[in-house]
């Protein structure tokens, strides 16, 4: 099955955000393209904003005048659905109410031709029961762009339980030629990106409910630790955060209330109180000419210790003892490598430090400091420290200088399950190796999707491979130990996954 032909017209139903950059794509595709929205005057509205984007186009030198001009001429508002007689294709992005996509598809039926293909854009909706009260539901698929459409690379391309393979392969192959990078998914709550990054907004929303550490301390350690584009408190206020509690409770409520999935009461109240992100000027951060930024919590500077002992293997911080070599801080190395044993460091005042495991340090006795994970950590530019009740000042001095002479700023958090990076990483894998199992998307989509759905800095698949995945089992499992209620119980998928690893090895 190929792509949709060039001279068939695709329709757009709904002209907010998300169906004007849904329709420029197609426009700059090559297709005609008809606007169609229910409030009056609101389509060739639409039609005069694509219009002056073009333009900008043309000004900044990414189109050419003659093109604007074709585009201009295949642009058509439309003042009825009757006007979308002898479209090819038919794609929604109208409000997020199941009655009311059904009602508008049940309409399309018996206007477009039977070789029409329709498409909701959804996000957080069951393809299959948008489709479930139409006659022949098997032409029916989801069509996911993110937002902002042009830009972004990604589509989901979603099979309901009705839909033909005919009408997906065609969805599919229309998306690769109008320049994007289409991936499959089943129809599950979420899809693949809104179903597995979930735990990178429910983990930092839990640990500031848990007062482990402000917002921005949490995001500036999944940036500079954790490598990701963006905190989810400061991409929470740039996507809304009514938006992405709305979807959070979706996906929660569709998996019938299972405790990975449930939302943050914190974000409730922000949405209680209307305060809504960058649209509104308040999230977590204020927005305005007049707004101040409030920083990441950072520790001031610090003495480095003279030596560090090294006891066993240090596995996914290997480097961090090739930093302090490189720093000129002696090291000893104590104890060979032991593989039930995590290996540790320890400072000259008696602290020891270990890499986060899931188990909080809250032994009165022994003085611990835990240390976060990193994507890399030679490129990390900050480091958050945990510290047991029994570490004293001068020992937190002592490991907050060590890692500020390897050239890291360092913020101390609150003793918790996980710290910050850890436990997001350690659940993000377990998500994606769950939706695997579970067949909602190959491997290859389920990285690519989150690449460049969400722009995380590795594919969480990959990632877990690279960390070894008993790392993740062991950490989800001493957070299950600290809350057992199921949040954090290793999937079966995971430990499946790490079983067919030690067979491969």
């Amino acid at each position: 099955m190929t792509a949709l032909e060039l001279s068939s017209p695709v329709a757009v139903v709904g002209t907010g955000t998300m169906g004007q950059g849904i329709a420029q794509v197609a426009l700059l595709a090559g297709h005609p393209v008809r606007l169609y929205d229910a409030v009056e005057g609101q389509a060739r509205t639409a039609a005069a904003a694509i219009g002056a984007r073009l333009e900008r186009l043309v000004e900044k030198g990414r189109l050419t005048a003659g093109d604007r001009a074709a585009a201009g001429d295949r642009l058509a508002p439309v003042d009825s659905l009757a006007e979308l007689a002898g479209c090819g294709l038919v794609i929604e992005a109208i409000v997020e109410q199941l009655p009311v996509k059904q009602r508008l598809f049940e309409e399309l039926e018996e206007i477009v031709d039977e070789d029409c293909l329709l498409a909701t854009n959804t996000s957080s909706l069951s393809v299959t029961a948008i489709a479930g009260t139409l006659k022949k539901p098997g032409r029916f698929v989801g069509l996911h762009f993110f937002n902002p459409a042009p830009l972004l690379p990604l589509v989901e391309v979603v099979s309901g339980f009705a839909s033909d393979e005919t009408a997906a392969t065609r969805a599919y192959e229309t998306a690769r030629a109008w320049g994007k990078t289409p991936v499959r998914s089943a129809d599950t709550p979420g899809f693949i990106v809104n179903r597995i990054a979930r735990p990178f907004y429910a983990e930092a929303l839990r640990l500031h409910e848990e007062r482990a550490a402000d917002p921005a301390t949490i995001d500036a350690v999944l940036r500079e630790s954790g490598g990701f584009k963006m905190g989810p408190f400061e991409l929470t206020d740039l996507i809304g955060q009514d938006v992405n509690e709305a979807v959070t409770r979706s996906v929660w409520e569709s998996f019938f209330q299972d405790p990975k999935f449930t939302p943050s009461l914190a974000q409730r109240r922000l949405v209680e109180s209307r305060r809504l992100g960058r649209k509104s000027g308040q999230g977590w951060y204020a927005y305005g000419d007049d707004a101040s930024r409030v920083g990441p919590h950072t520790a001031a500077p610090a003495p480095a210790p003279a030596s560090v002992a090294v006891h066993g293997d240090q596995f996914q911080a290997h480097d961090v003892v090739k930093l302090i070599d490189e720093a000129g801080i002696d090291i000893a190395l104590k104890e060979p490598y032991d593989p039930d044993r995590p290996g540790w460091m320890e400072l000259p005042s008696g602290v020891r430090m270990y890499l986060a495991d899931g188990c909080a340090s809250d032994d009165a006795e022994t003085a611990v400091i835990q240390f976060d994970l990193a994507l890399d950590y030679r490129a990390a530019t900050r480091i958050a420290l945990a510290p047991s009740v029994a570490v004293s000042e001068e020992q937190l001095q002592e490991a907050v200088g060590l890692f500020q002479a390897l050239g890291k700023q360092v913020s101390v958090i609150a003793d918790v399950p996980g710290m910050i990076v850890a436990r997001t990483v350690a659940m993000l894998v377990d998500f994606a190796q769950d939706a695997v199992a579970r067949g909602v998307a190959s491997r290859e989509d389920i990285d690519t999707a989150m690449l460049l759905g969400v722009n995380y800095p590795r594919g969480p698949l990959e990632w877990g491979e690279a960390l070894n995945l008993h790392w993740a089992i062991d950490i989800l499992e001493c957070l299950h130990q600290e809350y057992p209620t199921g949040r954090y119980a290793p999937s079966q998928a995971l430990r499946r996954a790490a079983a067919r690893e030690d067979l491969c090895s």
